[in-house]
């Protein structure tokens, strides 16, 4: 029996209402502001802001001032102790833990029942609905998939309270009826060791049906090759002959491609790229032959926009989605279901159209080099190096960067640490090309490179094998949604990184 075919039509059913994406974007997000302000025009956070006379978006941007996490940590700490109707109605039980802040090693994102269901699971629901449409021969739920989650432990003790990665989060609350068509078992998935974890999944899912796999790129690597390793297999589909995609998310996937094209190597493969948060589900890909993926904006998150050359003022420009341009980088700001407002998430976007909007990517607000003005995104860098590697042959498992601000010599660089999987031949070469298509995709780098007057050539440091892998799991960081800082403005991640490298 062929399960696929007896599950597309209640997929089909959403793909109505995405297609209202495209003219009637305005008013959906309105729809959806004006649903966050009700609900939570009764909370401490709403009484604080006078939610229940808010009569304008106007009115919502003059009252409400942008949040990071250390303007919310109190709330959320109040609210992590049991107290309820704080920032969203009711008591919220479960935390998603993520990257910390500058003065804190952890965030601790609220996930409420609202924002699990009508963001997080939606978008589930979406990627598969969107993928099943471009894949009309797919037998996705002919076999299993295989979700790589993280682990989670008790909140403060307080009774079915959880902080864990949001992965771990999504598992320990998914309908029963889905883990007939997932692996490995909740108790695998949400073991907290992850070298454990790896070996028990490739142990577990050995003589599985995998049609599908779920995770972050660079952990899935890790898992896939333990699979191999175990089944003494050269290639997944001889141990996986009917997985068809692979929906990921968490870091861009440019660097970890080649590396997957080595280990599946079967032509109808596919790769499907998500932005699952811990704040929110913000976006998938509706078309797999363009990289830019669809914004769903009709989930519980209402969207605002700064402009990147605007993030380092006291007051920067906020501005609504609608009034964002194409080919500009921005600061995405949301307000949730889960309790959020005004929240800079931490992510830089582009959009690549508006009818209906789609958008890649770019970055993070805090992880660029502008040391000397040159303001190189994580998107410069990943291109920069899918250009060499296309060149030269070299594959990059790893890789960070920071700047150097003046050496022996009084010369300033960029200093870019990277553990390959497959070097290149010439090292001068590759890092010849790297600094050349930077240049030729940054005219701020280019011209900060003019003549080595203020910028020096880049220098690459080789790192050794596991290197990357050893300082995360040093850091108490292996598995789940933790990923390596790849540029910094300072060099506090790149001095640990190098005393480790000796």
């Amino acid at each position: 029996m062929n399960f696929t075919n007896i599950l597309k039509p209640l997929f089909a059913l959403r793909l109505k209402e995405i297609s209202l994406y495209d003219k009637k974007a305005e008013e959906l997000q309105a729809n959806v502001f004006w649903q966050l302000i009700q609900k939570a025009s009764h909370t401490e956070w709403g009484d604080k802001y006078k939610y229940a006379t808010i009569r304008s978006y106007q009115e919502f941007q003059e009252r409400v001032p942008l949040q990071t996490y250390d303007d919310i940590k109190p709330f959320v700490e109040r609210m992590r102790h049991g107290e309820k109707d704080v920032l969203w109605p009711s008591t919220v039980k479960w935390y998603a833990k993520s990257s910390g802040t500058t003065n804190d090693k952890s965030k601790f994102i609220p996930v409420s029942k609202d924002i699990l269901q009508d963001t997080h699971y939606a978008g589930g629901r979406d990627c598969v609905s969107l993928y099943l449409a471009s894949n009309p021969n797919s037998q996705l739920f002919d076999g299993k998939g295989l979700i790589l989650g993280g682990s989670h432990s008790p909140n403060y003790n307080l009774p079915k309270s959880l902080v864990g990665d949001l992965s771990a989060i999504l598992i320990e609350n998914i309908n029963p009826l889905a883990n007939l068509i997932r692996t490995p078992s909740k108790e695998i998935a949400l073991m907290s060791d992850f070298e454990t974890k790896m070996k028990c999944i490739a142990e577990s899912t050995l003589h599985t049906n995998i049609t599908n796999i779920s995770g972050v790129p660079s952990w899935m690597l890790a898992v896939l090759k333990e699979v191999l390793a175990n089944a003494g297999e050269e290639t997944v589909e001889q141990v996986w002959p009917n997985l068809e995609v692979f929906f990921h998310g968490g870091v861009c996937f440019t660097p970890y491609l080649e590396q997957y094209k080595q280990l599946i190597q079967k032509d109808n493969m596919h790769y499907m790229e998500t932005y699952n948060a811990s704040e929110g589900f913000f976006g998938c890909q509706n078309d797999l032959s363009d990289p830019a993926m669809l914004l769903m904006i009709d989930y519980g998150v209402f969207y605002e926009f700064i402009p990147f050359e605007e993030l380092e003022k006291e007051n920067p420009e906020i501005i609504p989605l609608t009034a964002v341009e194409v080919d500009k980088n921005y600061a995405m700001v949301i307000s949730t279901s889960g309790g959020l407002w005004r929240y800079l998430i931490g992510d830089t976007v582009r959009f690549t159209q508006k009818s209906p909007y789609k958008f890649i990517i770019t970055g993070r607000t805090k992880h660029f080099i502008n040391a000397f003005g040159e303001e190189l995104i994580v998107d410069n860098a990943e291109k920069g190096l899918a250009k060499a590697c296309q060149t030269t042959g070299a594959l990059i498992r790893d890789y960070s960067a920071a700047p150097v601000f003046m050496d022996a010599q009084a010369k300033c660089r960029h200093q870019w640490l990277i553990e390959f999987e497959k070097e290149p031949a010439s090292l001068p070469e590759f890092a010849k090309l790297l600094d050349q298509t930077l240049q030729t995709i940054n005219s701020d780098y280019e011209a900060k490179r003019s003549k080595n007057i203020t910028l020096q050539p880049l220098e690459i440091i080789v790192a050794r094998k596991d290197l990357f892998h050893d300082w995360l799991k040093e850091k108490g960081k292996l598995g789940g949604q933790h990923k390596i800082p790849r540029l910094s403005n300072t060099r506090e991640y790149l001095e640990q990184m190098l005393e480790m490298n000796k």
